[in-house]
């Protein structure tokens, strides 16, 4: 069993709804094995400035259903120097932190992975992102709710989309994983999504339009990932407005709404889990692992296999959505 007294907690990184019930399990499981816990605000930022509050289990209360995170967090710049990670580490000394535990996606886990292997630190990682895009997990905690609020936005979009007869695009986040806009698709009842992963291989939107687009319907409404790949919502618009002028386009981007509101009881759950496992993870002398969870197991993903570029997007889903949509 490893000898860890005391541990930090930080969050880093975009905002995912359960984060805070991330942050409550993390606590409660590591007061409930007698280690001392210390907040680390606004992510790695805290640790190059020194912004640490000790953490008890009074701290965590009532913030399960808050969405955000009470640690705040923030992008940092320094820590991405050898400098800044040095005074990092040099932070963490100073207040007898034994191991991290970060909450945060891609970007998160690619700096906790390089500063537990410059300095033989044990880290253990959440994934906690909306857009579902870490390998080694069927699930992010976040992801869940950014897609029920997707879902409910579409649904009232599709009120006005269907009393006007018009084409809308609907922006949703995700960047280079179209997970959410596929997902937010088949939930809503959407004619089409346009994602990452297929756009390098076609003209998702010549395809639409040439496969008889709103063939019987009176509205129709299409998905899009943000992001250069696609073009976003607002090139899609602009292109149907030059080359199928007959269309009524309008466009709506959903933007930072998506990683607001309170989480469900899956991201929850989901959160709650695998915080309560960070600790688990710590004791059994883990380290650079994100705690990840298949077929609703948890299990230890290497930092290295995690943030691997391109989580594949099943071909069942594409499939489904095409079915669904005629």
């Amino acid at each position: 069993m490893a000898n860890i007294k005391c541990i930090g907690i930080l969050t880093s990184g975009g905002d995912a709804p359960g984060m805070n019930a991330a942050i409550r399990a993390v606590t409660r499981s590591a007061i409930y094995n007698g280690i001392e816990v210390k907040g680390v605000m606004r992510g790695y930022k805290g640790l190059v400035f020194d912004e640490i509050i000790p953490f008890k289990t009074n701290s965590v209360s009532n913030i399960i259903q808050q969405g955000g995170t009470i640690l705040k967090t923030a992008r940092c710049k320094e820590f991405e120097t050898t400098e800044g990670r040095q005074t990092a580490y040099e932070t963490l000394q100073r207040e007898n932190i034994d191991a991290l535990v970060v909450i945060g996606g891609d970007g998160s886990l690619t700096g906790a992975r390089i500063f537990a292997q410059e300095y033989n630190f044990p880290i253990v990682g959440l994934p906690g992102t909306i857009d579902n895009d870490l390998q080694g997990t069927d699930l992010t905690i976040g992801y869940d709710t950014a897609l029920n609020t997707i879902m409910q936005a579409v649904d009232k979009i599709r009120d006005t989309a269907s009393s006007h007869e018009r084409l809308f695009f609907i922006e949703v986040m995700g960047r280079e994983c179209g997970i959410l806009a596929l997902n937010g698709a088949i939930a809503s009842g959407a004619e089409a999504a346009i994602i990452p992963e297929r756009s390098m291989q076609q003209d998702q939107l010549a395809d639409l339009i040439s496969n008889g687009f709103r063939k019987s319907k009176n509205s129709s409404l299409v998905l899009v990932t943000e992001g250069d790949i696609t073009g976003g919502a607002m090139m899609m618009a602009e292109r149907v407005k030059k080359e199928f002028p007959q269309y009524d386009v309008r466009v709506t981007i959903l933007g930072h709404v998506q990683r607001g509101g309170s989480p469900t009881a899956n991201d929850r759950i989901l959160a709650s889990r695998m915080g309560a496992s960070a600790i688990d993870a710590l004791l059994d002398g883990q380290r650079n692992v994100m705690i990840g969870i298949q077929n609703d197991v948890i299990v230890y993903v290497p930092f290295s296999k995690a943030i691997k570029k391109n989580k594949p997007i099943q071909p069942d889903l594409v499939e489904t959505l095409k079915v669904l949509s005629i």
